[in-house]
């Protein structure tokens, strides 16, 4: 047993290995697929990949099984329904519980429980415990826990009634933070709808319909080629800058996003005195990106507001534009960029080479832009930073709330685990928590039923033998 005083007297505080089988998993030779099968055919295994971004508490099966074969070469150890599945390496702490026999490979160290302690409330305790198990993980190259520290993981040990009390509020108060956390999660995919229809709005001459009414502004637009309204079209340095601070600042490809100009992370690039003129950036500049590896973010536009060096550069993978004020001004092109008649352009023309995306000025400057007056698209721009601050505003608040919730469950589960979650039900029900009934009583059976069988992992390992030996459909 260990001390805790943070548990209420009729609790017990022990280590895992006093009342549950550590029991380790096996691969068989992966070169061989004879030794696995599709999943749910044959026998189940998982990896800790199976767990990852799984939310259920159940688990049958992973996304393949073993062979009769692949089973009997290998240490896996099938593990009867109740199990506490527990990757111990890349990553340590992701926990479901077996739904039914199973087994694992060697990335996990699972604890075959007694019937003295319930499962979902084991689930929910070891989840409560990740950063303690990753913190006991040894290892350079990944962090692992070993068999002898699994086994000294803590563990609270309330009485049998008490544990299917905490595991049934638990389980519903989390789904209720998972159905607030699932809503809050839908709500970014709702603004990127928003800023979809406040740009196509804007571009289309709906967003200042009303306002035309009270001007003079011409509509439809005149379209007119992006090479027709700038004076200066150029793709930036192409030597490689360096990351020790020699020369001047010079910006990543990865650094223009719509409407976002990275100047943080940054390198540096020494150059003559020529091409610092003639490379340096000015406010008001629009940023396109010419090649990346994702189609997603070639030819998206930023614009320069404000410098925050004396001298900034860009790389040969960037596209600088100084466009003619008198025509347009900079705001509504970077607008303009974002649209989907824009990004629809882009996509038809972008080219691959060497596994990089990318489209090349002349192609650029063949884009149509429906063009407003320089009246409306100062209107225009007013109104569509307006909207998108306030879809920023919200997104902010969402993700506060996301960042709330998210740190809720932990809260939730340590209040379990400290008896706040059922301190009335105790004063209640005395006679559930005491004599026979109680913590001691229980761990004391356990002990006695433990003492009497052999080790689960080799009784498991057996036993599936020769059902499968027995088996006249194998």
């Amino acid at each position: 047993m260990t001390d805790s005083p943070q548990v209420p007297e009729q609790w017990l505080s022990l280590l895992i290995g006093e009342v549950a089988d550590v029991v380790a998993g096996g691969t068989p030779k992966a070169s061989n697929p004879d030794n696995f099968a599709e999943s749910g055919t044959q026998i189940p295994w998982l990896t800790p990949a199976d767990l990852s971004k799984y939310s259920e508490k159940y688990i049958s099966y992973g996304a393949r099984d073993l062979s009769k074969a692949g089973y009997e070469s290998s240490s896996a150890k099938l593990m009867p329904a109740g199990t506490l599945l527990f990757s111990s390496r890349a990553p340590i702490g992701y926990v479901a519980v077996a739904a039914n026999e199973i087994s694992t490979n060697q990335g996990f160290k699972n604890f075959v429980l007694p019937a003295e302690i319930d499962s979902s409330y084991a689930y929910y305790f070891l989840r409560s415990i990740r950063d303690v198990a990753e913190s006991m993980g040894t290892g350079t190259t990944f962090k692992e826990i070993s068999g002898a520290n699994a086994k000294k993981l803590p563990f609270i040990l309330p009485p049998l009634a008490e544990q299917k009390v905490i595991a049934d509020k638990l389980d519903t108060l989390l789904a209720q933070v998972e159905n607030t956390k699932a809503r809050l999660e839908r709500i970014p995919q709702i603004l990127k709808r928003f800023r979809q229809s406040v740009l196509a709005a804007a571009v289309s001459g709906r967003l200042t319909e009303e306002w035309r009414e009270h001007s003079s502004s011409q509509f439809p637009y005149e379209n007119r080629e992006l090479s027709e309204i700038i004076h200066e079209m150029r793709n930036g340095l192409s030597p490689k800058p360096n990351e020790d601070g020699r020369g001047h600042p010079i910006l990543r490809i990865s650094s223009v996003r719509p409407f976002s100009l990275d100047q943080i992370d940054i390198r540096h690039l020494e150059v003559s005195e020529k091409d610092k003129e003639r490379y340096s950036l000015q406010p008001d500049d629009l940023l396109f990106t010419r090649y990346n590896g994702s189609i997603e973010f070639v030819g998206v536009c930023a614009r320069v507001s404000q410098l925050n060096h004396d001298t900034l550069l860009y790389p040969d993978k960037l596209i600088r534009v100084r466009v003619d004020k008198a025509q347009v001004i900079p705001e509504f092109l970077e607008i303009f960029a974002a649209s989907f008649e824009a990004r629809q352009y882009i996509y038809s023309l972008v080219k691959s080479t060497s596994g990089q995306k990318g489209i090349s000025g002349k192609d650029l400057k063949l884009m149509k832009v429906a063009l407003p007056t320089i009246s409306e698209q100062i209107e225009i721009v007013r109104r569509v930073d307006q909207l998108l601050a306030h879809a920023d505003r919200i997104e902010q608040q969402i993700n506060n709330a996301l960042a709330r919730v998210n740190n809720l469950t932990q809260s939730i589960l340590a209040k379990a685990f400290r008896g706040e979650l059922t301190e009335q039900w105790r004063k209640d029900n005395p006679e559930l928590i005491s004599g026979e009934n109680s913590a001691e009583a229980l761990l004391e059976r356990i002990k006695v039923e433990r003492a009497r069988q052999k080790p689960a992992g080799r009784r498991t390992k057996v036993r599936k033998t020769e059902k499968l030996q027995n088996d006249p459909g194998n």
